[in-house]
């Protein structure tokens, strides 16, 4: 009688598994899906909603590394870096998406997206009169270019893309931007000063000679970094603080005179200790010993005691 119940219950596995087997059937491959997206957003027949949504769902794909390497293969690279031309924002920004998520940790592709021109189109909307959301994606794109690629920083650098930077940092509104511009350089400045300082094989050597090539520090110096990030301290939220506070103390060992000869910096450092040590002191109190505020609070005295 259980048994008789069980199988007006549930349907018969001979039924699911033929169920299934249909089910499978139907199923596209990524592969396949990626080259319907492509050919919606390369058809002149597509809307921009239709081409934005396009955009939208390969992004969503492309970040798996095998995926990039066949949106690749298919041509979708090139019509991805031929949108950021595109005289509609919603484009360039999707484009621009898209872009970032296949650069991302995939040599193949970076090779493939600075042979192909992207990053004098990236720096252009950058340069140039853009709406946030746009030049958000484009940083996005450029980061993603740029990290773990000493050839790809080597061209940014010889391009002006430093100045570009530093043009959108000195930007009112852009707020945000200034943030990711200091998480990305002192991404860079780690990235290289952690593999020359590294033990590493011959089959490192050549990287490393590659990072030699790449004159990141000295162009920060000279085009006023030092006096630019700290600036940054005055924001009130602690995680961009946090940011700037990581920079600033890579860049002691280059800007250190600079340091010390700023009164700005030094009252900035003097009013976050403050504000900091009392919130340090309530998390004590709430039983956090290695709290937030008190990693903060010694990131602040170590700079101090960097400049004394």
């Amino acid at each position: 009688a259980r048994e008789e119940e069980v199988r007006k219950k549930f349907r018969p596995i001979e039924q699911l598994k033929e169920e299934f087997e249909k089910l499978n059937m139907k199923m596209e491959t990524d592969y396949e899906i990626m080259v319907k997206l492509i050919s919606k957003f390369n058809s002149s027949a597509s809307t921009l909603d239709e081409k934005v949504a396009a955009l939208y769902d390969l992004e969503y794909y492309v970040h798996q590394v095998d995926n990039a390497k066949d949106f690749l293969s298919m041509g979708g690279l090139q019509l991805v870096i031929e949108g950021l031309n595109s005289s509609e924002a919603a484009l360039k920004e999707h484009a621009a998406f898209v872009l970032g998520a296949a650069l991302s940790s995939n040599p193949k592709v970076q090779i493939e997206a600075i042979e192909g021109g992207a990053l004098q189109k990236l720096l252009v909307i950058l340069a140039t009169e853009q709406p946030l959301a746009v030049r958000k994606k484009a940083l996005f794109a450029l980061s993603s270019m740029l990290r773990h690629f000493p050839y790809a920083q080597q061209q940014f650098l010889k391009l002006g893309g430093l100045q570009v930077l530093r043009s959108l940092f000195r930007q009112k509104g852009m707020e945000t931007l200034h943030v990711r511009v200091v998480t990305l350089l002192y991404d860079l400045i780690m990235e290289k000063m952690l593999l020359e300082d590294s033990q590493h094989g011959e089959q490192m050597e050549e990287k490393i000679q590659q990072y030699r090539q790449v004159r990141l520090v000295p162009a920060v110096l000279e085009q006023g970094w030092c006096t630019l990030v700290p600036n940054l301290l005055s924001m009130p939220e602690h995680d961009t603080r946090e940011k700037v506070l990581k920079l600033v103390g890579v860049l002691m060992a280059f800007c250190r005179e600079h340091y010390r000869g700023d009164p700005a910096l030094g009252t900035a450092l003097s009013l976050l200790r403050s504000e900091y040590e009392e919130l340090a002191a309530e998390e004590q109190r709430e039983g956090d010993k290695d709290g937030y505020f008190r990693e903060l609070l010694g990131s602040v005295n170590t700079i101090i005691q960097e400049l004394r």
